[in-house]
Parts: C-alpha cells; structure tokens; sequence
C-alpha cells in the first residue's frame, strides 16, 4: 500500500529530536532540514499513521509533497534506516519495519513517540525497563560514588528546588541527577544507557504535566535517593530508588486514565 506524505513545511525544521525549534530554514538547506524530514516521519511512524510492512511513496513523491531536495529527503530517511524504523531496497522501495526491529530508547525515537500520543504499552516498557536497572544502578552508585558524583547529584537536586519539575531547567536538572547515579556505578554498560533512561525520564515527566498539573512534587522522593548514596547504604539507595520509579508510574498511570 502507498501512503501519502504528511505535509511539511521547509521553515518547520527542528533539532530531530522533538525539543527545541530551530530557526526558518530555506528549502532544501543544512543538516537541519534533513533532521525536520526525519522527526516528521518518524513522529507518523510512531504515531501509527504509517503502519509496520507498509510501503512509503517514492522518493521523487516525497520530495515534491514535502518541498524538499531528493537528497534531503534521502538523507532522512537514512536516519530512520539507523534507528530502525524503515528499510529501503532497489525496486521495493521504503517499507516500514516491524515493532520489534525499533530502536526504542534511542533519545529521538523516544521524543518522536511522545509527540503525539504515546502508546500505553510503550510507556509501561519504560517504567519496566527503569526499574530493572535504576534501582540497582543506585545501590552500585552508593557503594562507589566518590565526592565529585556526590557534588554532581547535589548540584542536580538543588537546580531540580530551584526550577521545579514543571520547567524545562527543572527537567534537565532531573535528567542530570539520574545520569550522575548511572555514571557513578563505574559501569561502562549503564552509563552508555543514561541518554536512554535519561531520555524516559524527561519524556514521562513532561508527558505527565500535559492535561494538569504533577500530582505531587517528586523531589523528595530524589532526595531519600541522594542521601541513602551519600550514606553508601546500598540496599536503601536500592529501596529509595525503587519507590521513586514505582510512584513516578503510578502518577503517570493516573494521567493516562484521565
């Protein structure tokens, strides 16, 4: 089946990755173009409006629906190649693939999913996902943490005070709190997983304001965390961890049954 492009509009381009809008662009310029094409079609391949095994247009029709270079619009469609969302062969063309070969927790795909509506299952997979790993990266991180992780954590905190989880500032500071716990496990394999999980946590949080307000104020939840590390108490830098993640699903589970 052929679907039809999702018009886009060559000043729209953004930064690919569901954040912050980048200036008007010219037709047909710059990396930022290319990352306009890949963040629209991703965002309608997560959303569900270009389903698994479905053929996109060819490229000539793609290109002049979107308003864009042939190869801008190859180079799109390359980044959603890398990230898994589509595969492109001689004579077949463009076909998206299957769920399952997505690359879920790359921070772009994560940001496309939650440009629309985010589906359940996907949100339920990350809060699973956060509470393999993040509880027991915190019991790690309170056995090796030196004094620099201690300061990173704390800077993280008192930003997250300052800002509150309701702004942008107040999210990044969020994200750096989790990072610090995850690079101070000494652990190669989940420090190369912080822009992932980091990735979860800013998304589910601004996902959890959108109709209203948080429904609590989970910073002192970070704080039980902070200071079962600062005390290397392994098992209630584990506990504390655990119950942040548990209350954090819990508050967003409620906003999805609104």
């Amino acid at each position: 089946m052929t679907i039809k492009a999702p018009i886009i509009a060559p000043d729209d381009a953004d930064a690919g990755d569901g954040s912050t809008p980048l200036p008007r662009q010219p037709r047909g310029k710059g990396r930022r173009l290319r990352g306009a094409i890949a963040h629209k079609l991703g965002v309608a391949i997560l959303s569900g409006e270009y389903a698994p095994g479905e053929t996109l247009s060819s490229e000539t029709v793609f290109a002049e629906t979107l308003d864009v270079s042939r190869s801008a619009y190859r180079e799109g469609i390359q980044g959603l190649i890398a990230k898994g969302l589509v595969e492109s062969r001689p004579k077949t063309g463009t076909r998206v693939l299957p769920r399952d070969r997505w690359n879920l927790l790359d921070p772009d795909v994560l940001a496309w999913a939650f440009a629309g509506e985010p589906d359940p299952q996907l949100v339920r997979s990350l809060f699973e996902l956060r509470l393999i790993i993040e509880p027991a990266a915190a019991g790690i991180a309170a056995a090796k943490r030196d004094r620099d992780d201690i300061k990173r954590m704390k800077d993280a905190l008192a930003a997250m005070r300052r800002h509150s989880l309701a702004t942008e500032p107040g999210r990044t500071a969020d994200r750096q709190f989790h990072d610090a716990i995850l690079r101070a496990t000494r652990n190669d394999a989940l420090v190369v997983m912080s822009a992932s999980i980091g990735a979860a946590v800013a998304w589910t949080t601004q996902f959890k304001q959108r109709m209203r307000a948080l429904p609590r104020n989970p910073i002192p939840d970070h704080v039980l965390v902070y200071d079962a590390i600062v005390a290397a108490d392994v098992e209630g830098a584990t506990a504390a961890m655990r119950r942040l993640v548990e209350l954090a699903l819990e508050d967003t589970q409620s906003v999805m049954a609104v």
